[in-house]
């Protein structure tokens, strides 16, 4: 921390603007996540359940992004819009309730829930196993040449109760 002094990080405060920024996220870099973030956008102005709702998953999927992902975005805006999930709702509930809820959606999984605890709800001790730049971010904080999931868990309790900003640490390790 001492070395690399404060990281900065986009939060984005909207949850359903940051489901779709996580969801596009998956898989592929941040640079092309940006990429499409931005194209998406322009297609959308205003990232809503509604305004999403009304495109056709050829023109989201057009943004750069995978059609399995375009439907899933849709699908999950056409939820909310409809009433049958609420995102708001989440605010109540604790980090695994929240996983819980939010891996009932098609498309999401336990990285893409840790990533909205932590980059929208600021939820302050996620730490991801899912995620491949923390864990080399670990591996290299700690000199490993592997790293076990018990390994993982070891670290990540000693981080608690402020395993986020570990995240946050770890993510620029990775990317030295």
């Amino acid at each position: 921390m001492e070395r690399l002094g404060k990281v900065e990080r986009v939060i984005i405060p909207d949850l359903f603007a940051a489901l779709v920024h996580t969801i596009i996220g998956q898989l592929i870099s941040v640079k092309a996540a940006q990429t499409v973030w931005t194209r998406l956008q322009a297609l959308s102005v205003d990232i809503t359940p509604c305004n999403i709702a009304r495109q056709a998953p050829d023109d989201i999927q057009a943004c750069g992004m995978t059609m399995k992902k375009a439907v899933c975005i849709r699908q999950i805006a056409n939820m909310i819009t409809a009433g049958e999930f609420n995102l708001e709702e989440l605010h109540e509930l604790s980090d695994s309730e929240v996983i819980k809820r939010l891996i009932t959606l098609r498309g999401i999984g336990q990285w893409t829930a840790e990533m909205l605890l932590i980059n929208s709800m600021e939820r302050p001790d996620v730490v991801s196993w899912g995620d491949i730049a923390i864990r080399r971010g670990m591996m290299k904080l700690y000199g490993l040449g592997t790293l076990t999931k018990v390994q993982f868990d070891q670290y990540r309790q000693t981080y608690s109760p402020y395993g986020s900003i570990a995240s946050l640490y770890l993510w620029e390790i990775s990317n030295e």
